[in-house]
């Protein structure tokens, strides 16, 4: 459960409150007992069990009937949580209706109620990340469209390289958690499928009515049948966890970024402010990437939580021992820190600080550098790609070496003012003039992004 891999003094540093809320062991445990309720309705309604059996099943099938420290004690013995708990069903039930308490479970294996509870868990976790999702989408989609026209400096190998649209960058965030959102959704809708199978995943315990028991049971959880149970074929929650390690991947990247702009060296853009965010212990000075570095840890971890359920696919035979219990810790690990990386980069979008003069500023730090290749491609279409190249690329030499502009030096140049007038010339310097097809792309993005 999550007490394994949750500190109540560190877990809130990378999860959200509403993850911490769905992976509760109380939450969870409870979503077993829905499942035990359910199958108590599906049996009753279509007579394998008697009738009155599913009302006093339903009325114990309740979390705080159970002691969950007792729960977890009884555990190791079994190697699982399910005996114990039925167990305890059982004799809950019984005080309410000791005929009902012998159709407890009925049908049933421990790998059921285990898989699908943890199926009902991803899809609650999964609609906690939606929320979080549409804000950040919704949040980056306005910024983008507010900075459209604002010019920065696009950076490669850390190294400035050519004008861009801030917009741009922002857009692209808002692209990547939209595919991350329609990932999500098209797997909660195909991946999350109910897990019955019994003892052996043929059923047998119910003769010929499993499949019967089976689609009565999907509909009560509202969950897709699938074509048969899949106890040691695990590609569904591979595809997941791979799904959750993507989105705090694209989480990171977007906080790398907003850390790497907060440096008081460049300070192009801030995550938003609060009273004691972000502040040193010792330097009152400082304002930190707060948010951004917990992203940027989530996103660290949520690789190697995905690792384990990929690697937990190889299972032996019909039902397997050792790779099933690995995900047990593993998928709301995985779900914390997904949420983690997530809600920081959603409260960033909602609330980052640009600042457009510094982001000017930074373009003009070059003394026109950065807008050699303007000049070059202008240049090469009166001489050709290799002369212009070499013209430029010296004069941009010669204007390092004595400190100044390369558009001065280019101005004195005649064997570039012979086919680059100076009214042309400073065209070529204005970085918004050198955007290629960057709005088109903005407006791409975005039309994707409002898609989700």
């Amino acid at each position: 459960m999550s007490q394994s891999f949750s500190s109540s003094l560190l877990t809130p540093l990378f999860s959200s409150a509403a993850m911490r809320a769905v992976v509760d062991d109380k939450a969870r445990v409870q979503r077993m007992l829905d499942v035990e309720a359910a199958l108590a309705r599906a049996e009753s309604a279509l007579g394998v069990i008697p009738a009155d059996a599913a009302a006093p099943i339903a009325k114990a099938c309740r979390v705080e009937h159970f002691d969950l420290q007792a729960l977890a004690n009884a555990s190791p013995a079994s190697g699982n949580i399910t005996i114990p708990l039925v167990k305890m069903l059982t004799a809950q039930v019984k005080t309410i209706d000791a005929n009902a308490s012998g159709f407890v479970h009925w049908g049933a294996t421990s790998q059921d109620l285990v898989d699908t509870g943890l199926v009902l868990d991803l899809r609650a976790g999964i609609g906690a990340l939606m929320a979080d999702l549409d804000r950040a989408i919704s949040g980056f989609a306005k910024l983008a469209e507010k900075h459209r026209n604002t010019a920065t400096v696009a950076r490669t190998w850390l190294q400035q390289a050519l004008p861009m649209p801030f917009g741009l960058k922002i857009a692209g965030y808002a692209a990547a958690l939209s595919r991350s959102h329609a990932r999500l959704k098209r797997l909660r809708a195909e991946a999350l499928v109910l897990q019955f199978g019994g003892a052996a995943g043929t059923l047998a315990a119910l003769g010929t009515r499993g499949l019967e028991v089976a689609e009565k049971l999907a509909a009560e959880l509202k969950l897709p049948l699938p074509d048969a149970p899949w106890h040691s074929h695990r590609d569904r929650l591979a595809e997941i966890a791979s799904a959750l390690a993507i989105l705090a991947g694209s989480c990171g990247k977007i906080a790398r970024d907003v850390s790497l702009l907060m440096q008081t060296e460049i300070g192009e853009a801030f995550e938003p402010a609060a009273a004691g965010k972000g502040g040193s212990s010792t330097m009152p000075h400082k304002r930190n990437p707060v948010g951004a570095s917990s992203a940027l840890a989530a996103a660290t971890m949520a690789p190697q939580f995905a690792a384990t359920i990929l690697a937990a696919q190889v299972q032996d035979h019909e039902r397997a021992a050792g790779a099933w219990p690995a995900e047990w810790q593993t998928f709301p690990a995985l779900l914390l820190v997904t949420s983690g990386a997530l809600t920081a980069v959603a409260d960033i979008a909602e609330g980052l600080e640009v600042n457009a003069e510094r982001m000017r500023a930074n373009l003009d730090a070059t003394h026109g550098q950065i807008m050699a290749e303007a000049v070059s491609f202008a240049l090469a279409q009166k001489i050709g790609k290799h002369d212009a190249h070499k013209l430029i690329e010296d004069a941009g030499k010669k204007a390092h070496a004595e400190k100044r502009d390369l558009k001065s030096v280019l101005a004195g140049d005649k064997s570039v003012t012979a086919h680059l007038p100076s009214a042309e010339l400073e065209k070529l310097f204005d970085p918004m003039n050198y955007q290629g097809v960057a709005q088109k792309l903005i407006d791409r993005l975005l039309a994707s992004a409002r898609k989700t």
